[in-house]
């Protein structure tokens, strides 16, 4: 593993107040590697065998069954996925794979559980970053059940603008289709709502998005800062 890999995951909060000798014991046989796109890195059902971290591009969170497959979360760098299954020593419940050529992390989960087990500094850093994936899949779960299908999109709008620094024009992060399966709903259904949002403070061409009127926007989305606020 090169040094600035090493220094990358060190300076996650996950790992930011472990000790020094265990983190170093974690990263013994941890290894870095490049993947292009569409490959599949871990199939639901099978055993956690390592934690996975993007340290570069996109990983896609999936789950197939009785013929369709919809997407469950996109996962940016630098990001972990698949804690839970690797502190419990339990089977995948996602699958993933790259969207776009991604570097990874792999470390065994063995060598996590290990470091759990050795260092409450550590250990605490695992309940809260799986507190906030819980506190996550609710307002995932209030997105979907409580917002039409315009909201949903329109706040997700609001949410590219806020990451951009509140920048005028944001750039859809990944294609529709993933977009539209997040979202809870067909890419035929996300087209429509983003031409009715054009006449609701947006301009949209391609994967750019134009924020005219962000006053008109949000009346419409009708942001709740218990569903889209990420400090929450």
């Amino acid at each position: 593993m090169r040094q600035t890999d090493r220094e990358i995951v060190r300076n996650l909060k996950l790992f930011k107040d472990i000790d020094e000798e265990v983190f170093d014991s974690l990263m013994t046989a941890a290894y870095a590697q490049r993947l292009p796109p569409h490959v599949e890195l871990i199939r639901e059902g099978e055993p956690a065998d390592f934690l996975h971290i993007v340290l570069d591009g996109c990983v896609e969170l999936f789950s197939s069954g009785h013929g369709r497959e919809s997407s469950l979360a996109i996962v940016s760098p630098v990001s972990t996925f698949i804690l839970a299954a690797t502190v419990n020593d339990a089977p995948f419940l996602m699958s993933a794979r790259t969207i776009e050529s991604a570097k990874l992390l792999l470390i065994p989960s063995q060598n996590v559980r290990d470091a759990f087990e050795k260092d409450p500094n550590f250990a605490r850093a695992i309940v809260t970053e799986l507190a906030q994936c819980y506190r996550g899949v609710v307002k995932s779960m209030k997105n979907l059940k409580l917002r039409t299908s315009i909201e949903r999109v329109g706040n997700y709008i609001i949410r590219l603008q806020e990451k951009a620094s509140g920048s005028d024009t944001v750039q859809l992060p990944y294609g529709k289709k993933n977009l539209a399966s997040i979202l809870g709903m067909t890419p035929e259904n996300l087209s429509r709502a983003f031409g009715a949002l054009q006449s609701h403070g947006i301009l949209m061409d391609g994967a750019r998005i134009e924020i005219t009127d962000r006053a008109a926007l949000e009346a419409i989305s009708k942001p709740n800062p218990l569903i889209d606020d990420p400090r929450n």
